[in-house]
């Protein structure tokens, strides 16, 4: 089964909106440029691409920020996500 962590940001004064109004979802993946290559297929925006290899943010449908990490080390910066940039929030 997948595993959940949930986050809450108890000293901030920050005002939340859309997705940010509970923290985030973060899933581990086995490999998250490919991950994140089946979700662009899938039509889905990488808003924070894995540029150091190890974390991505995508937004699900209804605008909640799911956060995903690579599990254990991170991989060697690779194309074309070391490029890229980021879009929209997350």
């Amino acid at each position: 089964g997948n595993e959940i962590e949930l986050t809450y940001n108890w000293d901030s004064d920050e005002d939340y909106t859309g997705g940010r109004n509970f923290g985030h979802l973060a899933y581990q993946v086995e490999n998250i440029y490919e991950k994140c290559q089946q979700l662009m297929d899938g039509g889905v925006t990488i808003n924070r691409p894995p540029r150091d290899g190890r974390m991505a943010f995508v937004k699900s449908p209804d605008g909640i920020s799911i956060e995903l990490l690579q599990i254990g080390d991170s991989l060697p910066p690779q194309e074309p996500w070391a490029s890229m940039e980021n879009v929209g929030s997350w």
